[in-house]
């Protein structure tokens, strides 16, 4: 039995040897990233498998170790909590500081989101699934600790998708004011982390920029992907939407009660934004995410159960047999929902579609295309130009 403790850092060489005592055996790699390694473990007593989160202590800095120690720290304070990823131990060897977390052979939100098309009009599944981010997200705010780094990718999910829990506290924080902008995913952060809408900010508010980025999830979750690429002005989705808040509709397939609630997430002032309990009762009351068209749309898909490879690959997972679990452990990763083509757009108009006595109405395009969907023999043409629908905006298991 050969221990891990060499000074020389190569993750390779790692795998099959052994941590705490010889009670834990590293398998494989699950993912690389700039400050370590995530590998997946196993209890040689129990079997049960961890992830072991692998930061090497040779050639970081001080303050690279602070961050280490804050994320340790932070998470150890909120790791009780049902929704969020269990911190067991902490394994300081020789050449690393091992962080041993509870593991998801599932995968995380992105996947279930863009591979398997889960949540796709299924009102009660997101409303259950979202709530639990909600309460996990409130939970760590009532302890002083925001996330700054909310997105699918950070989210793993269990029992068949219907439980989630939050993970990667790397940028969290205990400051309700933060001068650190831009921290996070792009695609999920408020205005005012990425500097100030109009004019630069001196800092942000931390609590209503975590919300911000709740928002874009449940949106993610509804539509599977993101209204846009960066709530700035430069980029003209978003300028459209600070025009004109009813802008989502014309992009999204969303129902009038989710714009409402999705108008008062993304409040340009973080002071009059909804508060997390404010946010929860009104998804709560919730009766459709979708338009109802859409919505008849996604039931009938998810009957259908075509069978499509799917077309996103995850970085590193080739490397494991477990790819559909390793964007999380990949270590933020950037892997983001695709957002609509500029000429998505310009122009949009109802199409209609029918086979015998189905009638389907969704939002669409004026650029023909066709996409074929197929119910055992029989095939539905929907000439609607670039859906929302299609597998270059959303990708699922069922159309393409």
């Amino acid at each position: 039995m050969s221990s891990l403790t060499g000074c020389y850092f190569d993750p390779s060489e790692r795998v099959g040897k052994f941590i705490d005592n010889g009670l834990l055996e590293i398998t494989h790699i699950l993912g690389v990233g700039a400050y370590g390694v995530v590998y997946s473990a196993k209890n040689v007593l129990n079997q049960r498998v961890y992830a072991v989160k692998c930061m090497p202590k040779a050639n970081i800095d001080a303050q690279q170790h602070r961050l280490h120690l804050t994320e340790i720290n932070l998470h150890a304070q909120v790791t009780g909590h049902p929704n969020i990823i269990s911190l067991e131990k902490i394994i300081d060897i020789t050449d690393s500081l091992n962080v041993v977390l509870e593991y998801s052979d599932e995968g995380d939100l992105f996947s279930m989101i863009t591979e398997k098309g889960l949540y796709l009009g299924n009102d009660d599944l997101i409303k259950q699934v979202f709530v639990q981010i909600l309460d996990a997200v409130q939970f760590s705010h009532y302890h002083g600790i925001y996330h700054r780094d909310l997105k699918p990718e950070n989210i793993l999910v269990f029992d068949d998708g219907m439980t989630v829990k939050i993970a990667d506290f790397g940028l969290a924080t205990t400051d309700t004011w933060s001068k650190d902008f831009c921290c996070g995913s792009t695609y999920y952060m408020s205005p005012e982390c990425q500097g100030g809408l109009y004019e630069r900010v001196s800092g942000y508010a931390t609590a209503p920029n975590d919300v911000w980025s709740l928002g874009i999830i449940l949106i993610n979750l509804a539509c599977g992907r993101n209204p846009w690429k960066q709530a700035s002005l430069s980029d003209e989705t978003f300028s459209a939407y600070v025009q004109n808040p009813e802008f989502l509709k014309t992009i999204l397939p969303i129902s009038d009660e989710l714009n409402e609630i999705l108008k008062d997430v993304f409040a340009l002032d973080p002071e009059k934004r909804i508060t997390l309990s404010e946010f929860k009762e009104r998804v709560l009351e919730c009766h459709s995410f979708i338009m109802p068209e859409f919505a008849t749309f996604c039931e009938m898909l998810v009957e259908q159960e075509i069978d499509v490879p799917p077309t996103i690959s995850h970085d590193m997972c080739s490397q494991s047999s477990t790819s559909s679990a390793c964007s999380w452990y990949s270590m933020n990763s950037e892997m983001d929902f695709s957002i609509p083509p500029a000429e998505f757009l310009d122009d949009y108009d109802r199409c209609s579609v029918s086979t015998g006595s189905t009638f389907i109405s969704t939002l669409a395009s004026s650029q023909p295309d066709l996409i074929k969907c197929f119910e055992n023999d029989s095939i539905i043409n929907l000439k609607c130009g670039s859906l929302i629908m299609d597998n270059h905006l959303l990708r699922t298991n069922y159309i393409f």
